[in-house]
């Protein structure tokens, strides 16, 4: 039997349930966070560059601490108009630039409320950046490296030798990483993320999700869209914070999964 609980953020060996959140922009509304901040470990709170703002991330964080959900950044490239889902040309220096811009924005939010962002973990086409090219990789760590060493950097997870080589190469830098499998997300032979383009790539059925997870948990691998099933070791489950049929079910996920 697996767990997942949210009495008090340990990484311990319990499966973590994290969510996107804070994605809201101005009077425009996106997720449901009130609905689901009480379900979740943690929040992947979006630090402006592709949803959010002052406003917005302090509210989410105050939610977040009403029910002792662990804050993480959520940085991306800037691309409010893409939702953070297009490749900009960033790279190096002008990267990591970028993404301690990001953390520390939301950090200093998190320190006047009496919290600290906790993890990061990029979004969107950064993060699918990050997962198949070694500089973007390497810059992301040397960002997270540079603002706090002690903040873990969340990582697509995979089978056990493929992150024994992820864990290494964070590690020559000094840096932890947690490795993450998507609840409702398909996955290819690759095991990458099947793009949001192409037919089936999110699922939005809760049976569907329910028995992904428990997949992924219970047996240590994940079945593809043709079928396949390939390894995957994780320590945390994402849900998507804009994924609408799923968060009006996360209570009845959540207590599928207690």
């Amino acid at each position: 039997m697996f767990i997942i609980n949210n009495d008090g953020f340990s990484w311990g060996h319990s499966i973590k349930f994290n969510c996107d959140m804070g994605e809201s922009f101005g009077t425009w509304v996106k997720g449901a966070d009130e609905l689901v901040m009480p379900f979740v470990d943690m929040a992947n709170i979006a630090c402006g560059m592709h949803a959010s703002d002052p406003s917005t991330m302090a509210r989410t964080v105050m939610l977040a601490s009403r029910y002792g959900v662990s804050i993480g950044a959520h940085p991306s490239y800037p691309d409010l108009l893409g939702f953070g889902r297009r490749e900009l040309a960033l790279e190096g220096e002008e990267l990591e630039a970028c993404v301690l811009y990001q953390i520390g924005a939301l950090d200093g939010i998190c320190r006047a409320q009496g919290r600290r962002v906790e993890y990061v973990k990029p979004h969107g086409a950064l993060y699918n950046k990050m997962m198949r090219d070694e500089a973007t990789l390497d810059s992301m760590i040397s960002a997270v490296r540079r603002y706090d060493a002690g903040l873990p950097l969340v990582v697509l997870g995979a089978g056990e030798s493929a992150n024994s080589a992820l864990r290494e190469r964070a590690a020559r830098q000094g840096v932890d990483l947690l490795f993450e499998a998507f609840a409702d997300r398909a996955y290819d032979e690759s095991g990458r993320l099947v793009p949001r383009s192409e037919p089936g790539a999110v699922h939005t059925d809760p049976d569907r999700v329910i028995r992904q997870i428990s997949e992924i948990v219970e047996q240590g691998h994940v079945s593809t869209l043709t079928g396949t099933k390939i390894p995957l070791k994780a320590d945390t489950l994402c849900l998507h914070g804009d994924n609408e049929e799923l968060l009006a079910a996360v209570g009845r996920i959540r207590e599928a999964l207690s």
